[in-house]
This record gives structure tokens, C-alpha cells and sequence, in this order.
């Protein structure tokens, strides 16, 4: 089959405390994804989204209510033992005992995929070289860095060698440094054949290391495919505006009566313009403000990027901060 994850009208519900009663709440409202064997598929979406929920289903760590779903062609509800045996999890607070060494980390986790021991040991060196940990296999993996700990982590999620890999905000926290040498790891292990389903807060990642990716918003799919694709979406070149006081209504008032804008949106302080030609535009967008005496504390124009796709589809921007938990 071409697709290693397959989900189709996938629901869930929580029963939560609220006020002395008892009220249900749809953290996942229908969702429907495919995503083809060898990729790596971007999952977006802001805190309360229901991607975590979506994620921990597809994983097996939490019952479907509704829908159907398989990983590799087997069955999320009917089959789960075989769902886990090929899959890889590596969850945003990862899996590594900080007391013991990284290459009796690895042992162990072989060991508990039922692998004999020389056969974890040999799979042991086999990621240790991949991930570049050789050097500090012995040593404690209290005694890593950011960095170094989190490919451990990821090498934990390979010890069986799976077909689909789920990394959970995989870079959090991580130095410029670390995050480059990260996506690196990722991009060589699409390059093994590892289908990737990557969650991020960090929309430039999204961008540098997707294939596809989909848009969550409040339990449902709100865009999907090529960051490419999803970009030229977006009308016009965006223009974001930060006036230097609190007249933010009347100027939005003012740019909905022209034709050459596409598009307003505000957020927070900022107003996003979308025009065709901004660059051209601009000078007109001056002589405008200044008629109505609005001053600018900062002006910029750029191509549109995935934060402007996020905006447009959620109405908010993606912020980095704690994974939601719906």
C-alpha cells in the first residue's frame, strides 16, 4: 500500500468538570488524513487544537471513539499490538533513564521489544553510530547536553526498527545549533525509508522539513499539503503594520474601502495587509495613514510564509509555549 497512515472521520471525547456539572467536550471532531509511506508529514496546530489527542489515538496510547484508522495496514482498533510493533513514539518529554548510559538505554529498550541481547547490542551500535553518540555511549545521559540527549531520545524511538516514527515537538528547547543538527537526523532518516509524522510549534521547521503537512484547529483539518502549496493561498505579498498608538479599528477601517487590498487581518497590535505588488502599494498605504494623522511605529513587507497561512486559517498566530492538551 502507498499509504503508511490511513485515518478516516476520527472523534474523541472528554467528560470534564466544569462549573458543578458534568459537559462533554469534542477534543477531535472528524478528522481524515493520509499520509504516504517514506515522507515526512507536518502536524500544526495551536494549543487546544486536538493534536495531541490525535496523535496519542494514532500512537495507541488513548481509545478511539469514533472512526477507523490503520498504521502499515493494520488496524488502530482491532489490531493494536501490531500497530506498536511498527511504530516508533517520541514524546515531547522523552524516554530516557538519566541515571544509566545511553547505550544501556538503548539495550534495554531492544530487549523490551523482545530482542535477544546480542541482537540488541548490535542494533545498540548500529543507532549509535547513526545519531553520532558513539564517543558518549558510556557515559550517563544526566551528563548530556540539550542536544545529545534528544538523539538519544529519537534513537530510543528506532531501537525496533519502525515503519512510522512519531516525534512530538522533537527541537523544543533546543540551540540553533542543535535544532540544525536535529533536522539533519530527521532528513537522513526519510532518506532510510522511515515514514516521519512530525508535530512542531516552530513553523519554520515545519517548512524546512515537510513534505505535506495539515493545520489543526479546534478538532478538525483546516488546511492541508505542500508548505508550497498552502503559501500561494495566501493573496499578495503581507504587509504587517504596528501603528505607534491605539487606533488600530479606525485604520482597518480605513484599508477596507480600498480595492488593491486582498485581505485584512489584525493580531494583537499588528495589522496584516495582503496586496498584490506590495512593495508597489506601499507608498499608497503611507499617503493614507497620513491623511487621517495615524502614525507607524514599524512597517515590513515579505512573501508569505506558514505563520501567514497559520494566521489565515486560525485567526491567531502559532506561539511557541507548552503542547496543548486536548
Amino acid at each position: 500500500m502507498s499509504n503508511a497512515i490511513e485515518i478516516t472521520d476520527l472523534r474523541k471525547s472528554f467528560s470534564v468538570k466544569a462549573k458543578g456539572r458534568i459537559i462533554k467536550v469534542e477534543a477531535v471532531r472528524g478528522v481524515t488524513l493520509a499520509v504516504k509511506r517514506g515522507e515526512i508529514f507536518g502536524f500544526l496546530g495551536p494549543n487546544g487544537a486536538g493534536k495531541t489527542t490525535t496523535l496519542r489515538m494514532l500512537t495507541t496510547l488513548l481509545p478511539i471513539d469514533e472512526g477507523k484508522g490503520t498504521i502499515c495496514g493494520y488496524d488502530l482498533v482491532g489490531q493494536p499490538q501490531e500497530v506498536r510493533r511498527h511504530i516508533g513514539y517520541v514524546s515531547q518529554l522523552g524516554g530516557a533513564d538519566w541515571e544509566a548510559t545511553g547505550r544501556e538505554n538503548l539495550i534495554l529498550a531492544g530487549q523490551l521489544y523482545g530482542m535477544k541481547r546480542h541482537d540488541a547490542e548490535q542494533r545498540t551500535g548500529e543507532l549509535l553510530a547513526v545519531f553520532e553518540l558513539a564517543e558518549l555511549a558510556d557515559r550517563v545521559v544526566r551528563t548530556y547536553s540539550g542536544g545529545q540527549r534528544r538523539r538519544l531520545e529519537i534513537a530510543l524511538g528506532m531501537i525496533n526498527r519502525p515503519e512510522v516514527l512519531f516525534l512530538d515537538e522533537p527541537t523544543t528547547g533546543l540551540d540553533p545549533q542543535n535544532r540544525a543538527n536535529l533536522w539533519e537526523q530527521i532528513r537522513k532518516l526519510k532518506e532510510g525509508g522511515t515514514t516521519i509524522f512530525l508535530t512542531t510549534h516552530y513553523l519554520d521547521e515545519a517548512d524546512a522539513l515537510s513534505d505535506r503537512l495539515a493545520i489543526m484547529d479546534c478538532g478538525i483539518i483546516v488546511a492541508e499539503g505542500t508548505p508550497q502549496e498552502l503559501k500561494e493561498q495566501i493573496s499578495g505579498d503581507v504587509i504587517q503594520i504596528r501603528l505607534a498608538d491605539d487606533r488600530t479599528q479606525q485604520a482597518k477601517r480605513l484599508f477596507d474601502k480600498v480595492s488593491f487590498i486582498n485581505e485584512i487581518r489584525l493580531e494583537g497590535e499588528d495589522i496584516y495587509l495582503y496586496a498584490k505588488n506590495g512593495a508597489q502599494v506601499l507608498p499608497r498605504i503611507f499617503e493614507m495613514l497620513e491623511a487621517e494623522g495615524v502614525q507607524t511605529q514599524s512597517v515590513s513587507i515579505a512573501t508569505p510564509s506558514l505563520d501567514d497561512v497559520f494566521l489565515k486559517q486560525t485567526g491567531r498566530l502559532l506561539r511557541d509555549g507548552k503542547e496543548d492538551i486536548a
